[in-house]
């Protein structure tokens, strides 16, 4: 893929000399982004084979989630609060079902049933619950008691605190687990790389981690000040762009990643890479996102998100903690995730913006 780099500074270009284009704009960035995505799925695996599935999961998280942090951050400067939440949420939904999905099936086909560290899963998966019972009880207070709204920025800001506190613990205990992925790494080297040719060294690979980063924190500028003239031009609602859209472009980085890691067999880093990311942006990003906006505006972000993100994230984690309860995979159970993903596109496609 790396001929489509030619995309990257074309998008630089069209944005500054065809700025009334916006669709074509829209759709030269989105494509710019995936030979990006796939150099950082190189990188990536290259520092979990040395350092492990789970700290690579949680590197590749991290810096693959910067995009959608910067995106967020831009739509928050424009006051676009739902907007924020529609792509949070549809990252989230995204990784645990269509990302994961697309994994399963790739890795099923190609090796048939594969394994990973279910321990490992389920705590994941119990941090995605945790994060729901956060997102869903705002809203529920709102529903409950009569002219709660005042109260709301203090009580977002307060469930923000814990949610980040929770996923400091969450990352040191990782930390400590990455020790012993990194000693059974290094016992069986040189096998299950995800990527072709020799390996680079961790430097090498923090280095380019983090200058395509830059370049897909760049690209994904241009896309927000693109995507609402786009996605009207496309004919989709505001609702079905951030859920379904951002969402898709935003995650492109670990989405990538976690696909080759199913192909190449190394599902414990596909898993840990596709819930991972959901665990940072639930616990990390929505979060951080709600204290930043304090000083960012008028009017502060809260985490009342609206009844059909919050129905969908639920389904989406019950769904991922059945799937990573017993350790192994298979491509019929991505098929499974992929229809739910695709019921739920549906859904929103039709859905007035007001309900979701």
């Amino acid at each position: 893929m790396k001929w489509l780099l030619v995309l990257v500074p074309l998008a630089i270009v069209l944005e500054h000399f065809a700025p009334g284009n916006a669709l074509l704009i829209f759709a030269v960035a989105a494509l710019g982004i995936v030979p990006l995505a796939a150099i950082m799925a190189q990188a990536t695996g290259s520092l979990a084979t040395r350092l492990g599935a789970g700290l690579g999961g949680l590197l590749n998280a991290t810096f693959g989630n910067a995009a959608e942090l910067i995106i967020a951050l831009a739509a928050l400067r424009a006051g676009l609060h739902d907007m924020v939440k529609a792509s949070l949420a549809g990252t989230i939904i995204g990784n645990i079902l269509f990302v994961l999905g697309v994994a399963m099936v790739v890795g099923g086909i190609r090796h048939g049933d594969q394994t990973y560290d279910a321990r490992a899963a389920r705590t994941q998966a119990t941090m995605l619950t945790l994060a729901v019972i956060a997102l869903i009880l705002p809203a529920a207070y709102l529903g409950l008691v009569p002219k709660a709204e005042a109260q709301m920025g203090s009580l977002s800001a307060l469930i923000a605190c814990i949610m980040l506190a929770v996923y400091v613990a969450n990352v040191a205990f990782t930390l400590v687990r990455s020790r012993a992925d990194a000693s059974a790494n290094h016992a069986q080297a040189g096998h299950g790389d995800l990527h072709h040719g020799p390996q680079w060294s961790p430097r090498k690979a923090l280095a380019v981690l983090f200058a395509v980063t830059i370049g897909i924190v760049w690209l994904s500028e241009i896309l927000v000040g693109t995507v609402e003239a786009a996605s009207e031009a496309m004919g989709f609602s505001d609702a079905f762009t951030g859920v379904f859209v951002l969402a898709v472009i935003g995650g492109a980085a670990e989405q990538a990643t976690a696909i080759v890691a199913a192909r190449q067999n190394r599902m414990d880093l596909s898993m840990s890479i596709t819930l991972g990311a959901s665990v940072q942006l639930a616990l990390l990003v929505a979060p951080l996102l709600v204290l930043l906006s304090f000083f960012m505006g008028p009017q502060p972000m809260d985490l009342v998100f609206g009844p059909g993100l919050v129905l969908t994230i639920l389904f989406s984690v019950i769904i991922a903690g059945q799937v990573a309860s017993d350790g192994r995979t298979d491509w019929l159970r991505g098929i499974q995730l992929l229809a739910v993903y695709v019921i739920l596109a549906s859904v929103f496609f039709f859905v007035p913006d007001v309900v979701a």
